[in-house]
């Protein structure tokens, strides 16, 4: 068990953290959640010990094992992989170098022997003769293959990496699991191993992340950073963020009767309860469920920003004809002989391993790029709506306010028009004068969702609309995108947006296309899909 004691930190005037008591118990998974600079790594870094805290104590239960997701990811270039991961188990690793060293010597005396017996016994307990099959398996779950285990980490690409540094966190079953954005540079197939793993993991894990259906599958609480205090709620971030919703609901209808609102409370959490992802902690979830009272649901201070697309005019039946569309880059083959065609109300996610494929796609229908061969056309009745997945150039020497940069991609200039559509963007008051240069990641993909908006297209195109955004601003995303009565192409790691947005699946594969109408789950659940892929992908 991991617990923190009146823990506080401050950076200059700013308080993070005040007085913060909270404690996490083994067999459960925590999601830690908060608006971005809550303190969420920072959080993490307090409990690995990483970070002091200007007051209070970290408490872990003596004995117990704690394993941090490394994030530097050139400290074990010189190790080999399978030796990389071992390493995540230090006083185990400890004693295998110890024992190597011993036997290698020439005058091996008695006294070595005593020594090398006692080691020999600390190894069999702590699961040695095991360690390497198991950290091979945990590297095979990832997708890192046995030709890849043998090499040095500096010969490993930078998402090969990042697996060999989340099996090294995982290895030698932790008793306490600290995971900052674990499922960054995933594909399908790891997350859905690491999904899995975890919900089968009887420690403490606590992970930030900014993935919804990651934290929906295996987190049975949230701890969420409201306020610069840490408030538990038993459930995973849909419950939690639809109870807060409620809660919210609650407050504004004051006059409704308390019994109205316990029925409403009921109702919502059943719903819940019967939907708990993980099966062998389900009962245990519905009993603390149904222990909650209307005082345990609160609301939350974090504020959604509004994402909502109102097209101009309706589209006809033709939108979009794409024939032998073909595409090299850098001598790669990026996009060869691709053809679809794209019907009303198509809301097609565009997936695959390679993303500069995706993204090459959508810049070539876009008009940014043109193809080695092939044509394309779309109907005379849409207008299209992009947001790249490099914003750069709409940002780059621009020395204007919000305001003024958003005012150029409208037709009505009046400044509290725009003002409106940036206050629904949490530009509000003063935020709407600062400077369009000195906008964060997440803050520029705000400003571009804004230009969209204004634009009222039919046709919506998206290349990674998730990336640098919050929790909440994704949520918005997903409400938006899914509301939308238009058509919609987009491309995103996001699973829950995907799943809940797209009725049509088209994967790019280097041997074609396989386009499927259907939902995402069903596309990545469908056994025969996945061997075709497997198939074209070798």
């Amino acid at each position: 068990m991991i617990s923190t004691s009146n823990v506080s930190l401050q950076y200059g005037g700013r308080k993070l953290f005040d007085n913060v008591n909270i404690k996490f118990t083994p067999g459960n998974c925590y999601g830690l959640i908060g608006a971005n600079g809550a303190g969420k790594s920072t959080f993490l870094k307090i409990l690995s010990g990483e970070i002091e805290p200007n007051t209070g104590d970290v408490i872990i239960t003596p004995g117990e094992r704690l394993a941090v997701l490394k994030q530097d990811h050139f400290e074990f270039d010189e190790h080999e992989v399978i030796k990389t991961v071992m390493m995540g188990h230090v006083r185990l690793f400890e004693i295998m170098a110890e024992k190597d060293e011993l036997y290698a010597k020439a005058d091996f005396t008695d006294e070595d022997g005593i020594k090398a017996a006692e080691l020999e016994g600390e190894f069999a307990e702590l699961n040695g003769w095991e360690a390497e099959s198991d950290a091979a398996t945990l590297l095979m779950g990832l997708g890192i293959t046995e030709e890849l285990q043998g090499k040095k980490m500096k010969e490993l690409t930078g998402s090969e990496k990042i697996k060999v540094l989340l099996a090294q966190s995982l290895f030698g079953k932790p008793d306490i699991l600290l995971l900052d954005e674990p499922t960054n540079h995933l594909d399908v197939k790891s997350k859905t191993w690491l999904e899995n793993f975890l919900m089968n993991f009887d420690s403490t894990v606590i992970v930030v992340s900014h993935d919804r259906h990651f934290l929906n599958k295996i987190c049975t609480h949230v701890a969420d950073i409201d306020f610069s205090k840490i408030q538990l709620f038993v459930g995973n971030y849909d419950f939690w963020y639809e109870s807060s919703q409620l809660a919210l609901q609650m407050a504004k209808d004051s006059n409704k009767k308390k019994e109205e609102k316990i029925v409403e409370l009921q109702n919502f959490i059943a719903r819940f309860s019967s939907n708990a992802s993980k099966a062998k902690q389900a009962t245990s979830r519905k009993k603390q469920l149904d222990k909650l009272t209307l005082d345990d649901i609160k609301p939350s201070s974090r504020k959604y920003p509004f994402v909502g697309f109102k097209p101009e005019r309706e589209a006809g039946n033709d939108l979009l004809r794409v024939e032998n569309l073909s595409k090299t880059v850098d001598g790669v083959k990026l996009l060869d002989n691709v053809t679809f065609i794209v019907n009303k109300g198509d809301k097609i996610a565009f997936t695959g391993t390679n993303e500069l494929a995706k993204t090459t796609l959508f810049k070539i229908l876009m008009g940014e790029m043109e193809p080695d061969s092939g044509e394309f056309k779309w109907g005379i009745t849409t207008s299209q709506a992009y947001l790249p997945n490099d914003n750069a150039e709409y940002f780059n020497n621009v020395d204007c306010s919000l305001v003024d940069w958003l005012r150029q991609f409208s037709e009505e200039k009046a400044e509290s028009f725009i003002r409106g559509f940036l206050g629904r963007m949490l530009f509000s008051g003063e935020e709407a004068l600062k400077k369009a240069s000195v906008l964060s990641g997440g803050e520029k993909v705000r400003c571009m969702l804004s230009k969209m908006m204004l634009s009222n297209a039919n046709v919506l195109i998206l290349d990674e609309p998730t990336n640098h955004l919050d929790l909440e601003s994704i949520t918005a995303i997903n409400n938006g995108l899914t509301s939308f009565t238009g058509t919609i192409l987009f491309t995103s790691h996001d699973h829950q947006l995907v799943e809940t947005v797209a009725n049509r699946i088209i994967e790019i594969t280097p041997k074609g296309l396989m386009d499927k109408v259907m939902t995402y789950d069903e596309f990545v659940e469908n056994d025969e899909i996945q061997k075709q892929l497997e198939l074209m992908y070798k």
